[in-house]
Order: structure tokens, then sequence, then C-alpha cells
């Protein structure tokens, strides 16, 4: 019991600094605070003999559809390049967050809050006061839809580059849903007849030099809840995936940067949508082990429409005597309660829909 009230405190008087992970390495320390120790963490090298799929989006649209139907079955993340968006867009999006993240403490604290205000907030691990340990990473949050975000909450430093970056991600994001619906057999329209580009999160989230990596994570493992995620990334490297390899072995595999590349995955309410043809799968960050601290944008798309009356499930179109549906109906609040509700690491939620 005392330990728990130890941890509770420490974990508030961290809070209450609203400076930060970046605040703790900004203050030399050498070794990190236990309230971010992983217990029984186990990293194991990445495998080196295999990497997720890149995908050329330049490629004639057939060859283009298949590969990304091949990736997200099989791995349910790919990278995307000659996509259209310059490199130039995608550095200066990078720079303008990692450009808020490197503000002196005493301007950046002024936007801590985990209450989101207008759509925006700005903290240390959303999840802080559940999980059984916190990572090494500091974020910023904005939502874009289905509510628009009140502009001038968006710190001005990154603003104009986070609205303009969400466009980019959204057009993108539009031509790889439509190829996704195509890899099912279905319209290219049919994702976004559901909305599922209207919910729109974007976060910038900042990994500083980490002291003692081998003790803690950037981001535990865990599968995004919604239906695609569009990341950008510096250079630095640490995203990694979960892969099983020879049927019954998982292993860990980086997703090394590539100059100008954009890298998707696959969320929850997709691999229920698509009936298990595509995958959403585990992934996590590893601590920074380098001297500058790594930066990293994903803009997350999921249905607009949150009534209750609104029901997602299996689409009618993939259900059939062979392949029956593996999924129950569920309304956009049973999805993201049960994300939200948990620690990060306990976030793989499909099996309290999945139909006996």
């Amino acid at each position: 019991m005392a330990a728990d009230t130890d941890r509770a405190t420490a974990l508030k008087e961290f809070d209450e600094t609203k400076a930060g992970v970046k605040g703790l390495a900004d203050s030399g320390i050498t070794s990190i605070p236990a309230i971010f120790h992983h217990p029984n963490l186990h990293l194991t090298p990445a495998a080196s003999n295999i990497s997720i799929p890149t995908i050329d989006l330049s490629l004639p649209r057939p060859m283009a559809v298949d590969l990304i139907r091949a990736a997200s079955r099989d791995w349910g993340f790919f990278q995307l390049v000659n996509h259209g968006i310059p490199l130039s867009t995608i550095e200066a999006t990078i720079s303008a967050v990692r450009s808020f993240h490197e503000l002196p403490t005493a301007v950046r604290s002024q936007h801590y809050t985990r209450t989101h205000v207008g759509g925006v907030s700005y903290y240390s691990n959303p999840d802080l006061l559940l999980s059984a340990a916190a990572s090494w990473r500091d974020t910023l949050y904005v939502t874009f839809g289905p509510v628009r975000p009140e502009l001038d909450r968006i710190p001005e430093v990154c603003r104009a580059e986070m609205v303009a970056w969400k466009q980019h991600a959204r057009e993108v994001a539009r031509e790889v849903m439509g190829m996704m619906c195509e890899g099912l057999g279905v319209g290219p329209g049919r994702l976004e007849e559901m909305t599922c580009l209207e919910g729109t999160g974007m976060v910038g989230n900042y990994y500083p030099p980490c002291p003692e990596p081998h003790r803690t994570l950037g981001v535990v493992d865990h599968t995004d809840p919604g239906v695609l995620t569009v990341l950008i990334q510096d250079q630095i490297g640490g995203l990694q995936v979960k892969k099983m390899i020879n049927g019954d072995e998982y292993c860990w595999v980086d997703v090394n940067p590539v100059p100008g590349a954009l890298v998707f995955n696959a969320g929850d309410l997709l691999q229920i949508i698509s009936n298990d043809e595509y995958q959403s799968v585990q992934h996590r960050v590893v601590a920074n082990s380098g001297e500058n601290g790594r930066v990293s944008v994903a803009v997350f798309f999921s249905p607009g429409k949150r009534e209750d009356s609104d029901i997602y499930g299996p689409l009618p179109e993939l259900i059939s005597v062979e392949n029956p549906a593996k999924y129950c109906n569920l309304k956009m609040s049973e999805l993201m309660g049960a994300f939200f509700n948990k620690e990060l690491a306990s976030k793989s939620i499909l099996q309290q829909f999945k139909l006996p």
C-alpha cells in the first residue's frame, strides 16, 4: 500500500511540473525516475532480415491495389512512397512539431493540460495515471474532426504546419482507403461513405534522449482503435511492428525511416469492418538512445458519425455462408470507451467484439 501511495505521489508531482519528459531530460538526470521503469522488460534485438513492405504509389493502380491488400493482410503496416506530397512539406511538419516540444519549459508548460479543451491538449502519457509504468515521451494532441478544433489553441509555433498536414494526410488517406476497398472487392468509396475520413486526430510525439533506454519504452506495444493511421517520422527511428514468423514465433521488426515515406497501418475497426481480411497489429516505440529528440506525427482516421444509432461491423458484402461474420456490430462509443478506459498496453480490444 505504501508503495502505491509513493507511486501516486510521484506521478502527481511529475505531472504538476508541466514540463513533461522533456523537462526531465533537460535537467541532466543520469537515471530515470522509478515511475518510468517497465518491469520484466526484455528488449531483444529486432529481426535484421525482414522489413515491412514499401509500396510505390506511382505503380499502375491494379498492381498498387494488390500490394496494399497483401501488406494490409499480412503485415497491417506498410510504407508508401511516390505519394505526391513533397519531402519539404513532410520535413516542415516534423520541424514545426519539434520546435514546439523544444520551446523553453516556461513557454511550453503554459500549454500543458489533460483537459482536451477546444480540441487541443499537451501532456506526457495519456494513460499516466492508469498504466503500470510511464513511457518516455510527450504528446501534443489535436482533434480535427468531426468537430473542428479552436485553431488559436494550437501552439502558434506549429499551428499552420499541423493544419496543412491534416489536409495532406487526408488526401492520401482517401486514396489509400479507396485502394483498400478495391482490395476487398467493394466500391472504392465504401469506407468514405461510412465517414471513415471524418473522425480525425493528430498527435505530435516527442521522444527525448533517455539515459536508461533499457528500462523503459517510448510507447508500449498496442494496436490503434480506428480505421487507418498515417504517420511521418524523422530519421532517428524506434518504431517497431510485431510480426509472426515461421507460423508460431513472434519477433519485432524495425520500421526503418525512409526519407519522404508515409507509414500506414490498419486499426482495430478496419480489421472488424474487413472481417479479419486486414490486420491491426501490435506496435511499439523503443526508448530513444540517441543524442537528439525523436519526432513523429500520426494522423488517426475513424468514422465521424458517432451517435448511438450509428452501428459498425463487418461489411455485409464480405459475409457469406463460407465466410460468416467474425465480429458483432458495435457503436463507436463502445469501441472508443474500450480503448480510453484502459492503459495503453492493454489496448488490443478486438477480443471484446469477437463473435463466439
